[in-house]
Order: C-alpha cells, then sequence, then structure tokens
C-alpha cells in the first residue's frame, strides 16, 4: 500500500519571507518559534517538517535575503550614468532601507551580524560571501572611474573600495543605532568628497 504524505498547501518562498519579516522586526534571540507559525500560519509539526529547525529557517531566510539584496546593489553600481550619480544612489538607497521602513529598520544581513556572528559560523559566512560581492563590485566601478577619470585619486581601485565600504557599514550601522538622517547624510557626502572631490 502506498502511503499519501500531506499536501504542501504553501509555497515555500512565501513562507521564508513572512519568517524573513518576523526574524527582522524581532531578531533571532526575540523570535520565538511560536511566533514564526503565528505569522506564516504553519503548525510547529509542518515547520520543522519543512525547515528543520527555526536556526535552518534563518539560514534559509539570510540566503534569500543575500541573493536579492547583492542583485539589487550590483544593479545600483553598474547602472548607464556617471560614477558619482551611481555611488549617490547607492547610498540613497541605503537611507531609504534605514529610515522609511517603519519595522524592518536597517539591513537584516548587517542586524544578524551584530547580534549574531561572533557564535554563528553560518552567519559569519554568509555575510562575509556578501561583503565580498560587494567589495569586487565597488573595486570594477573604482576602476572604471580611475581609467575614465572620473575619479583622480592616487589610491588603487582595491583602496578606494575599502574607503567606501568602511564608510558604508559604518553608516548603516549609525542609521539603526541613531536614526539621526542629517549626521547619515553627512557622512554620506563626505565619502563622496573624499573619492570624488568637493
Amino acid at each position: 500500500m502506498t502511503k499519501r504524505g500531506r499536501p504542501r498547501e504553501f509555497d515555500y518562498s512565501s513562507i521564508v519571507d513572512v519568517a524573513m519579516k518576523t526574524f527582522w522586526i524581532r531578531g533571532y534571540e526575540g523570535c520565538s518559534t511560536q511566533d514564526l507559525c503565528n505569522d506564516t500560519g504553519l503548525g510547529k509539526g509542518s515547520l520543522y517538517n519543512t525547515f528543520g529547525s527555526k536556526h535552518e529557517l534563518y539560514k534559509q531566510v539570510l540566503e534569500r535575503y543575500h541573493e536579492f539584496g547583492i542583485k539589487e546593489q550590483q544593479e545600483l553600481l553598474n547602472a548607464p550614468i556617471p560614477l558619482k550619480e551611481r555611488f549617490c544612489n547607492f547610498f540613497e538607497w541605503a537611507l531609504k532601507e534605514d529610515f522609511e521602513n517603519i519595522d524592518q529598520k536597517g539591513c537584516l544581513l548587517i542586524n544578524a551580524s551584530v547580534e549574531r556572528a561572533k557564535n554563528d559560523v553560518m552567519i559569519q559566512e554568509i555575510f562575509s560571501r556578501h561583503v565580498e560581492l560587494l567589495k569586487l563590485a565597488i573595486e570594477k566601478v573604482m576602476e572604471e572611474g580611475l581609467r575614465t577619470g572620473e575619479i583622480s585619486k592616487k589610491q588603487t581601485a582595491e583602496e578606494l573600495a575599502s574607503l567606501f565600504l568602511s564608510s558604508y557599514y559604518g553608516f548603516r550601522v549609525l542609521n539603526v543605532s541613531m536614526q539621526n538622517r542629517m549626521l547619515s547624510e553627512q557622512i554620506m557626502n563626505g565619502t563622496l568628497e573624499s573619492i570624488f572631490g568637493a
């Protein structure tokens, strides 16, 4: 006699998206299995049968966020417009993410890293992969700027990318912790001036 499994009455990606919002608002430690069940509409049995554990679901959430986030960032950096405008748009995108999303404050990967990366290798690996891909994308744009003369600095593309990244990630953390848009715009403008001049 053939056993029939319980039909899957939900869309896997949709469940991950709902769980993403729950983790984003509450953080990993502040999010219980019951919170995830309440928000996704799944029972605990279905949740564990599908994802195995809360930690595995968190991994799927962070992977999904990484994939969509890095694609969006790369598109901003590769837009067919002047370089300074691309980086300005990149910062403006981050400002919108950090100040206009009422519940989902800041970058989910940065939040996860601050909360748990010290003791969670999975988060370290995903965040490191995200930063490395972003750094490579920024280096490519810096190389273009040095080649075309849009950037006239003596530093290498790698050095300029590191400068931008350090400002960008400090900017994102301060945005969430302080919610001071004036300070954020000062950091944004100062970073752009340090690379492109006044």
